[in-house]
């Protein structure tokens, strides 16, 4: 199997399991930190914003990761179906997985602010080109 497959093995695995940060701080939260008159199914409320603040990270570094991993898999899959891996997809794949997983871990911690997290985003961004450059190049 070629590494850039691999790597999207495991992006899907992070994009699984990611969830599980956002779920443990909701139902960990502090009593009385949920408005009372809050509905059914408030955890799972589109509006983060009434948890603490890594619960309302782990919940957008979740949909970064999707937002992100999605166009690089399609990219990744499209230059497999004809055949372009090279060493410019080898490690723009590593690169992209490495960067994922750091922009994951510093979200959710807040140790990753402005301009880290931004650029650390843009760089998994330029790895989307530069696989569909791979793509085009095929």
């Amino acid at each position: 199997m070629a590494t850039e497959l691999g790597v999207l093995g495991i992006l899907a695995l992070m994009a699984a399991s990611l969830w599980i940060p956002y779920i443990v701080g909701v139902n960990t939260a502090p009593e009385g930190s949920i408005p009372a008159d809050a509905p059914d199914g408030f955890i799972l409320s589109p509006d983060p914003n009434v948890h603490r603040p890594w619960v309302r990270r782990a919940y957008r570094a979740h949909l970064n990761l999707l937002e992100q991993s999605v166009p690089f898999a399609v990219l990744v899959l499209l230059v497999d179906r004809v055949d372009g891996f090279t060493a410019l997809t080898l490690w723009a794949s590593i690169a992209f997985l490495l960067l994922r997983i750091a922009h994951a871990v510093g979200y959710i911690t807040g140790t990753a602010r402005f301009p880290g997290r931004p650029l650390i985003f843009t760089g998994g961004w330029v790895c989307c080109l530069l696989m569909g450059w791979a793509l085009f190049a095929a």
